[in-house]
């Protein structure tokens, strides 16, 4: 069983990657479990533009091969008007075979977004990228109000559906320390799922 789980994410302005990063982090404090990063190339309206095959910087491109080896998944992408990022929701449309195989059925699945404001849409985009997980037979991971605070500490980014992130218009917004830690919580809490699952 593959102690690996993925951290999927598509990021513009750099605030979901700084997520996804924190994700990762709570992932590796697991024993025994790891974080394999990955992003997804962005996509144009126009059928000529094309991205490198490698990133210029940061993770590599997600590959169908990673949810194959994954324990767990966990999505990022930032909000699109409540709607999840076309590259992210691209890269999962190519997902048919996987779905037929089955190939994350019963693997713990997590998401996270960033928004740039504090109601711009975060806990729809979260439940957006559920959906996929929903059909692919994985079991949604999310936060809680007891062991993660949501209800006494958070005045910014963060919802029982996700870790979520406020990037400002701008998106110059730092990652709160709360921010941090919730997407931290978040990792942590899908590794802890897919290290039991793996014993059972």
């Amino acid at each position: 069983m593959s102690r690996e789980i993925l951290v999927l994410y598509y990021s513009y302005n750099g605030a979901t990657e700084q997520l996804a990063n924190e994700v990762a982090r709570g992932v590796s404090r697991v024993d025994g479990m790891a974080a394999r990063v990955r992003t997804v190339p962005r996509v144009s309206p126009t059928i000529e533009a094309s991205e490198p095959a490698v990133p210029d910087a940061g993770a590599p491109y997600a590959e169908h091969d990673d949810l194959e080896e994954c324990a767990g998944l966990i999505l990022g992408s930032p909000t699109r008007f409540g709607n999840m990022a076309a590259p992210l929701k691209y890269f999962i449309d190519t997902l048919s075979g996987q779905w037929l195989s089955g190939t994350l059925a019963n693997k713990p699945g997590a998401v996270f977004t960033s928004t740039g404001s504090l109601h711009g849409g975060q806990e729809t985009t979260l439940m957006s990228m559920m959906l996929p997980l929903l059909h692919h037979g994985m079991l949604i991971t999310g936060l809680t109000y007891t062991a993660d605070d949501l209800l006494a500490e958070t005045d910014s980014g963060g919802t029982p559906y996700g870790a979520s992130h406020v990037s400002g218009t701008l998106g110059d917004k730092p990652l709160t320390d709360i921010e941090k830690k919730l997407a931290r919580n978040l990792g942590a809490r899908v590794a802890e799922t897919a290290r039991k699952l793996a014993r059972d």
